[in-house]
């Protein structure tokens, strides 16, 4: 195995082309030096470099800038090992919840441009409804989290309002109040999407069924834009294929909050709850 300091000696001499000089990069004697770089020619079988008669000057061989060139790479992923062992980010990743109701593209992009101001950061991506992130919260199995909620409901670290509409496919019409239970595709229970939905109808002594149930937010989507059913979304979910309905009951807004589990945050955890107060919009 190749010994990185007899590697890390070979380069200064190459670069500075005197052992004289390469000695004060190194900090050791003209003839330490030298006797390292025999060392390593005697590891390889090669000559590396070649002394003019007063030893004042010497270049590399072939071999020499071939090995050279593998040492600087050699010496410079030892350097990027040393720096990732160093860092509090690589050694404690950041977990972060996020609801399964949020836009997986848009979130994706949020937390790539943190990552480029942060490249030190690693992160560990958590999706769950939100009532899930809240026990993964307290469990300790993440430290922060995105959730949606009921306006005000405890304490965050940042909220946004969401504005809520009642959204069907282009070509649905939604069923009159004589007609057929209105259609609905829901999220599953516990989601603050659904509840609004259900409350708001049962307030308007609308009639209503379940046609379509997912998890996803892309599901959902998909399910009424092709005629499933009708749904409750935040008005930045609202895709061209969606018709806005405005003769269903008013919908109160609901809040989008970043809550963690208390304690002290780290540097890097700090840093991005500046960065998602700034980067989530509504």
């Amino acid at each position: 195995m190749l010994d990185l300091d007899l590697l890390n000696t070979l380069v200064c001499v190459v670069d500075e082309g005197s052992f004289t000089r390469a000695g004060d990069r190194v900090h050791r004697t003209q003839s330490t030096v030298s006797q390292q770089v025999r060392r390593l020619e005697e590891m390889v079988g090669r000559t590396l470099l070649l002394r003019d008669r007063t030893g004042n000057q010497v270049t590399a061989t072939e071999h020499g800038e071939l090995l050279a060139q593998y040492a600087r790479r050699l010496i410079a992923l030892s350097q990027e090992a040393q720096d990732a062992l160093a860092s509090d980010a690589w050694r404690t990743p950041i977990r972060i919840g996020v609801p399964e109701d949020f836009d997986a593209k848009r979130m994706a992009s949020i937390l790539s441009g943190f990552v480029r101001e942060r490249p030190e950061a690693r992160l560990e991506t958590v999706a769950g409804m939100s009532a899930d992130l809240h026990r993964k919260l307290s469990s300790g199995e993440i430290e922060i989290a995105l959730v949606k909620r009921e306006p005000g409901s405890g304490q965050c670290l940042a909220s946004w309002p969401e504005s809520l509409v009642w959204v069907r496919g282009r070509e649905i019409e939604v069923p009159d109040e004589s007609g057929e239970p209105i259609p609905l595709a829901l999220f599953p229970q516990g989601c603050v999407y659904r509840l609004r939905a259900i409350r708001c109808l049962d307030q308007a002594q609308r009639s209503w069924r379940v046609a379509f149930g997912s998890h996803s937010l892309t599901g959902i989507q998909a399910a009424v834009a092709s005629g499933l059913g009708i749904t409750v979304l935040p008005t930045t979910a609202v895709l061209s294929e969606h018709s806005v309905c405005f003769d269903l009951p008013r919908l109160p807004p609901t809040e989008l909050a970043l809550i963690g589990a208390g304690g002290t945050m780290n540097a890097t955890q700090s840093a991005l709850v500046d960065f998602l107060r700034e980067a989530v919009t509504i």
